[in-house]
């Protein structure tokens, strides 16, 4: 196991005197891996810049010219991250949201037709008792 310790102990970061920013972990590890490289890029600095109420108020050049990508590229994250309901946008105006719960991972039909069976059984059970 690692040990850790600070490398540069008076370094330490400290939340910013002026404005507000963070990143929930679980953005990495929930959503980071389905998402394209500028989709991350944008959340990550739309985090950054964004109010305490996740509020931000790029226009698209301004953020395309400021990420380095085309706006077109730029439009096509942020619909990504829309979709993954990660940020909300009505223009002017970007919203960081705070991240959905846990998605339930569907189960395959094996484990579908295992619960019918076990619903099932159950039933005829309750019936069983309620008819000696």
């Amino acid at each position: 196991m690692i040990h850790k310790h600070l490398l540069v102990p008076d370094r330490v970061r400290r939340p910013p005197a002026e404005g507000f920013s963070w990143v929930d972990r679980r953005f990495l590890r929930d959503f980071a891996a389905q998402l394209s490289g500028d989709a991350v890029f944008l959340y990550f600095f739309l985090a950054a810049v964004s109010d305490r109420q996740g509020l931000s108020f790029y226009n698209d050049s301004t953020l395309a010219v400021r990420l380095r990508v085309r706006e077109e590229a730029l439009v096509a994250a942020r619909d990504e991250l829309v979709v993954y309901d990660l940020v909300a946008y009505q223009a002017p105006l970007t919203q960081v949201l705070s991240l959905p719960r846990a998605r339930v991972e569907r189960a395959g039909p094996a484990a579908l037709q295992e619960l019918l069976r076990t619903l099932a059984a159950e039933e005829h059970s309750a019936a069983a008792r309620r008819n000696p």
